[in-house]
Order: structure tokens, then C-alpha cells, then sequence
């Protein structure tokens, strides 16, 4: 076929679909601008009775040791400068970064455990806020993960695939149950780390994508300081009713190419800038906290006062779920304790240990804590034995280890006071009531109604999901 005649074809076929899909476009524009639609109140798809209506996942990047933190091994303290058994290393890949793990000396945590509330939880002395609340919690000790390094873990957790290009849990959510608030993201990413760390993590964009999701579904970073939101305020010399009548132009020309071509994409651009004019009122409120208590304030720490930290964003999240939205990812990072365990370990612990209790606290005295779900945990566990030289205290550490961890969840259907799981004599792998990656995300999917075998999306030709072709519901941590 000659170019000429080929181009016409070529130039047929899309304006062709492009008109096929003007329903869709404009079905699509009404539900995402119309008052009257039933997207943001009625699930895109349907139920299992919810039990959450909400979730802030406390993402601490870098992988929290759960030998030092919540899974009591007495037997690891007793065998404490003993070699690692080479029974338990049969198999096991680990980072580059430990060398042959063979001959490694184990090593106890570093501080003492105590049995907490009436549950006997068994928590940490470096977390004694989190100790305080521990019959509110739901503890999971039998995680495990796939992936060895931070970035493709971290991704594995949170869209279901190691290599980026899926949707996170956020757009899942948002893409399912829809919005809560016309005048907020219903997906929003909050990222902290502790002042000069060594050990911090990049924070990617791709960890609240929206992955082949429409981007509507994508989160929304919101910045410390006094713009949450890049470029959210009107330049200067430009009025509300300018910005407006700039605005309602701009809404005409991409609703005349939605008509033309329905790419879901244009509606989202219509949507987006419409939600960022609602935000330049919403949004200034929102990071206002001086109408907070005074007696707020304390619950979270002296932090709280320094936009940008943990204990700030803790805040934040539970003003943001306060005003509908429905998931947010505050990430910290600092836990890649390689060669700090003894120094850093500690300033990780107090700078997330009182706010993580405090918004847990804060959350049951509103009556939110019912139907918002609260997660605590990282990409995967420590290893139980050493990473270093076992002579050099200071420089004592732990290499990455996705055989075995913790984490912990609060409110949202979840049992209060429950321990599932158990793990070795020495924390190393999973001995009871494993729970695979998969599995959690498939839990928290059934606690917010979803089916996670039937939130899918085609892409491609294939229906994908969340867990992909895994997973299966804990009901043992159900409420």
C-alpha cells in the first residue's frame, strides 16, 4: 500500500474510535465534575460488607528490625556472639551487602522486652508509647516477602509487582471505592526522615502511582511548609475571578477534544484542574493546625511543631482522613541501620514512637478508629545476626531479611490485642501462620469491601489485580 493511502486509513481508524468513545468520554467527565453522579458515594464495584472506610499505612522505608522491635527472642539473646546456624542459611539469599553469611555471629536485641497490657504483647523498651497502646493493636509476626532490596520490596508492598509500573494500593482504593471529598485528593503521600540520618531511602514517584490506572487515581504529595501543593496558589497579581474565568476557558477547549477523541486522560486534566481550584481553600485549611488543643499537640510530641517531620504528617493524616480522604501513605525513612543499630536505631524510635501512638490514640478519641485502618511496618524484617565486626559496637548492624518480620495494624476490623503468627527460636524464619505479602494486601482490600480477585482492571489484553494471582484473606485477624 502506497503512504499516501496508508495515512488516510490510518487517519480514518482513530477519528473513527475516537468518535466510538465520545459516550464513554463524556460518561466519564459527568461522573468525575457532576454533583448528581454517583462516583465519590456509590463502590465502582461491589461489596463485602467494609469494615474500614479509610487507611493511613505508617510506611517506615528501610525495614524496621523486628528482633529489636516487637518479636521477643530470648533464645537469640542466650546465644548472643554465637555463629548463625548454617541449617538456617541453606537456601537463603541476602543482600551483597552482608558477604557470605556464613560464620556470622548472632546478636541479641539490644534492649529489653516486656509483656504489655492484657493482651502480653511482647513490645520493645525503645518503644514505649507503642507499649502503652498495644491492646489496640494487631500484631502480624509472620510476614514474609520475595525481594531482598529496598526499592523493588518497597514496590512489591505496596502495587504487588518489584519493578514499578502497576497501580499502589492508594489508586487501587481510589479506582474502587472512589472519593469521599470533592475538595481533597482521595489519595494522598506524605514522605519524612530524620535529621542527618545515614541510612535514609529515595522517596519515588512511582510508590503512590497510579501505574496504568487512569492518573486521576494517582496520589498527591503534599510538600512540608506553606505550600503543600506545588503551584496550587494563584501568581501573583492574578485574582480568584481571573484564575476562574482562565479556568472555565481552558474546561471548554479539553471537553470540545473529549468529545472528539474521549481519552480518559483529558477528563482527568478537566478534573484535576477543578480539584486544584477547591484546594486552594481546602488545602491552606487543612495544614493550619493552630486551632489544634494544646493538649493534641503534647500527645504528639514537640515535633509536631516542625513542618516536614513524622509527627507532623501524623497529624496531618488524621486531619485529611477527618475531611474524607480515604488513603493516606506517610512514608519515613532512616531504618537501613547497616552500620548504625546502636546510635540511630534509637533517634528512629523516638521520633516515631509517640506520634505513631499518638494518631492511634487520637483516632479512637474522635470515634474514627473504627472504620479507619491503621498499619505500622516496612518492606521487610533484620537479620538476627550481625552485620560487621562483632568487636566494633558502634558499628553494629543488620542486613536486609525477607523471611520473617513484623507489623502491626489498628482499628479498621482488625482484632485488638491479637498476636498472629510466630516465628523460630531465633527470629529467623517463619514457623506458624505465615503470611505472605499477597495475603496482607488481599486482608486490607476485605476490610475496605473489595474483593481482591475482582478489583481488576484490563491493561493490555490480561485483567490485572492487586496480589496478581496470589493472596488469600487472614481471617484470623478479622474482628
Amino acid at each position: 500500500m502506497d503512504p499516501i493511502t496508508e495515512r488516510q486509513f490510518l487517519v480514518n481508524r482513530r477519528y473513527f474510535f475516537g468518535r466510538c468513545a465520545n459516550g464513554i468520554g463524556l460518561a466519564a467527565l459527568a461522573s468525575l465534575l457532576g454533583k448528581e453522579s454517583s462516583f465519590g458515594s456509590e463502590p465502582l464495584l461491589p461489596q463485602i460488607a467494609p469494615k474500614a472506610k479509610r487507611v493511613i499505612y505508617l510506611f517506615q522505608n528501610g525495614a524496621p528490625s523486628h528482633v529489636e522491635l516487637f518479636d521477643h527472642k530470648p533464645e537469640l539473646v542466650k546465644r548472643h556472639g554465637q555463629p548463625v546456624p548454617e541449617s538456617m542459611l541453606a537456601g537463603k539469599r541476602f543482600s551483597t551487602m552482608t558477604g557470605n553469611p556464613s560464620g556470622k555471629k548472632l546478636l541479641g536485641a539490644l534492649e529489653p522486652f516486656q509483656a504489655r497490657g492484657k493482651s502480653g504483647a511482647t513490645v520493645s523498651d525503645l518503644l514505649p508509647y507503642t507499649a502503652g497502646i498495644a491492646d489496640e493493636l494487631c500484631f502480624i509476626k509472620s510476614l514474609y516477602t520475595e525481594q531482598v532490596n529496598h526499592a523493588p520490596a518497597i514496590n512489591f508492598f505496596l502495587s504487588g509487582n518489584q519493578l514499578p509500573g502497576r497501580p499502589t494500593i492508594g489508586a487501587w482504593l481510589s479506582y474502587g471505592l472512589g472519593s469521599l471529598n470533592d475538595n481533597l485528593p482521595t489519595f494522598v503521600a506524605m514522605t519524612s526522615v530524620n535529621k542527618n540520618t545515614t541510612c535514609g531511602q529515595i522517596f519515588y514517584d512511582f510508590y503512590w502511582g497510579s501505574g496504568f490506572l487512569p492518573s486521576r487515581y494517582q496520589g498527591v504529595k503534599l510538600h512540608p511548609g506553606l505550600d503543600p501543593v506545588l503551584y496550587l496558589n494563584n501568581p501573583s497579581g492574578v485574582s480568584p475571578e481571573l484564575r476562574r474565568r482562565m479556568l472555565d476557558g481552558i474546561s471548554q477547549l479539553n471537553e470540545k477534544k473529549l468529545q472528539d477523541f474521549g481519552d480518559p486522560e483529558i477528563a482527568t486534566r478537566i478534573a484535576q484542574y477543578e480539584m486544584g481550584y477547591r484546594m486552594q481553600t481546602s488545602v491552606p485549611e487543612l495544614a493550619d493546625i493552630s486551632n489544634e488543643p494544646k493538649e493534641v499537640l503534647d500527645m504528639y510530641g514537640p515535633q509536631v511543631h516542625q513542618p516536614g517531620t513524622f509527627a507532623r504528617n501524623c497529624l496531618l493524616a488524621r486531619r485529611l482522613i477527618e475531611r474524607g480522604t480515604r488513603f493516606v501513605q506517610l512514608m519515613h525513612a532512616g531504618w537501613d541501620q547497616h552500620r548504625s543499630l546502636t546510635t540511630e536505631l534509637y533517634t528512629q524510635c523516638v521520633d516515631t514512637d509517640q506520634p505513631s501512638a499518638a494518631l492511634v490514640k487520637d483516632l479512637k478519641m474522635r470515634g474514627l478508629l473504627d472504620d479507619t485502618l491503621v498499619i505500622w511496618g516496612g518492606e521487610f524484617g533484620r537479620t538476627p545476626f550481625i552485620q560487621g565486626d562483632f568487636n566494633d559496637r558502634p558499628n553494629w548492624g543488620r542486613d536486609h531479611h525477607p523471611y520473617a518480620f513484623t507489623v502491626w495494624m489498628a482499628g479498621g476490623g482488625v482484632k485488638a490485642g491479637l498476636t498472629h503468627g510466630e516465628t523460630d527460636e531465633l527470629g529467623f524464619n517463619v514457623v506458624k501462620d505465615g503470611v505472605h505479602v499477597h495475603d496482607f494486601q488481599a486482608t486490607l482490600l476485605h476490610l475496605l469491601g473489595l474483593d481482591h480477585e475482582k478489583l481488576t482492571y484490563k491493561f493490555q489484553g490480561r485483567h490485572f489485580r492487586l496480589t496478581d494471582v496470589h493472596g488469600k484473606v487472614v481471617k484470623a485477624v478479622l474482628a
